[in-house]
């Protein structure tokens, strides 16, 4: 309800001085930065290394996961069937399997998380590098993250050419 009063009031400031706010609409464009970073060739550069440097680590958690999956299933489909120290058995395994599936897991992400971070703090000066080059070629005056935004023409958005310029500076 909240909501639909201020865009209600918004409507109504917006249709008031409509005439002004056609007159600036060419000031405002849309950008989306992280699908412009994402895009650029040091990022696509930085995401291969990163599978590179994870790729026997992510395989490792992989196998310990399917592990855990298997002995979950031995212990619900053989569980009724099992002796008792059997089935204690079982379930010590699928608890250290579990705790070291968890570990790896979110040892993994950590480090992944690391990276990215890592590569964001680098690029994100040539990033606003490229977004001001862009703005001052458009002469744009407002610049609004595209995924905040109900509609936007696509003659707005200026995230490819973000990119290009980011690219550019390499």
């Amino acid at each position: 309800m909240r909501k639909l009063t201020v865009a209600l009031c918004l409507t109504g400031l917006l249709g008031s001085v409509g005439v002004a706010a056609q007159a600036q609409a060419d000031d405002v464009a849309v950008l989306d930065w992280q699908q412009a970073l994402l895009n650029t060739s040091s990022a696509q550069r930085s995401m291969n290394q990163l599978k590179n440097q994870l790729g026997s680590q992510q395989q490792q958690v992989k196998a310990l996961g399917e592990q855990v999956q298997s002995l979950q299933e031995k212990l619900q489909k053989n569980g009724d069937v099992m002796s008792d120290s059997e089935r204690q058995n079982l379930i010590q395994q699928l608890r250290q399997k579990g705790g070291q599936f968890q570990e790896q897991r979110a040892s993994l992400e950590k480090t992944r998380s690391q990276k990215e971070q890592a590569f964001l703090k680098q690029a994100k000066p040539k990033l606003d590098k490229a977004i001001q080059q862009v703005v001052s070629k458009h002469n744009v005056k407002v610049l609004v993250d595209r995924n905040s935004v109900i509609y936007a023409q696509d003659s707005l958005d200026l995230t490819q050419e973000v990119t290009n310029a980011f690219n550019s500076q390499n």
